[in-house]
């Protein structure tokens, strides 16, 4: 699987939101490799957006359309400061994501050490049926150096995830917390989308 972040300042909400859906009805019929997106617009402005494809392949072949080059030259005149990230190296976790979900918490970070820390995710996810239901499940992608990462998190509802947080980690899980907050490098940075847009082939 292939994972493209598209973020921005979103200088006009109306007119991003026209054009997510004009995309729908116009190019997502002919979209090549084309699995599935998730955005949607913070509170303080921030368009964020993740498009999944069958491969980098497709997903180039896709841009290459000349009515997708045409869509985003329209949409980007309401962005501003446009980042793309492109992640091949996916790690899906529980249920992966889910157009159900209330609510969609990004999560951007780095780690020092990456199998150390897909090892403590590990174990936390055999944990999270009883102990997170809010937490549907969602995909970890990382960048080539192995150790910057993008982590997409689909919750039930933003009040039941703000709720699961509270919860207070049981004894057999606080030394993998632990360890987990060691091996972070610097601040995570956090994108919450309390009214997530979804598009699925």
């Amino acid at each position: 699987m292939f994972v493209q972040f598209i973020e921005g300042r979103c200088t006009d909400e109306a007119g991003v939101r026209k054009q997510w859906d004009r995309w729908q009805e116009e190019l997502k019929p002919g979209a090549i490799g084309f699995l599935g997106s998730t955005a949607g617009i913070t509170e303080d402005g921030t368009f964020f957006t993740a498009a999944r494809f069958e491969s980098k392949e497709a997903a180039q072949k896709n841009s290459d359309r000349p009515e997708q080059g045409q869509w985003w030259s329209e949409t980007e005149q309401y962005l501003e400061n446009v980042k793309f990230r492109d992640c091949t190296d996916i790690d899906e976790y529980a249920k992966g994501g889910s157009d159900d979900a209330g609510f969609v918490q990004v999560m951007q970070g780095t780690v020092s050490d990456r199998e150390r820390s897909r090892a403590l995710d590990e174990k936390m996810m055999e944990n999270m049926p009883s102990l997170r239901p809010d937490i549907i499940g969602g995909y970890q992608a990382w960048d080539a150096d192995g150790k910057t990462f993008t982590a997409v998190n689909y919750f039930t509802t933003e009040a039941e995830a703000r709720e699961g947080e509270k919860k207070e980690v049981p004894a057999e899980l606080q030394d993998a917390m632990k360890e987990w907050g060691e091996i972070m490098q610097g601040e995570t940075r956090f994108i919450d989308l309390k009214e997530p847009w979804y598009s699925t082939k």
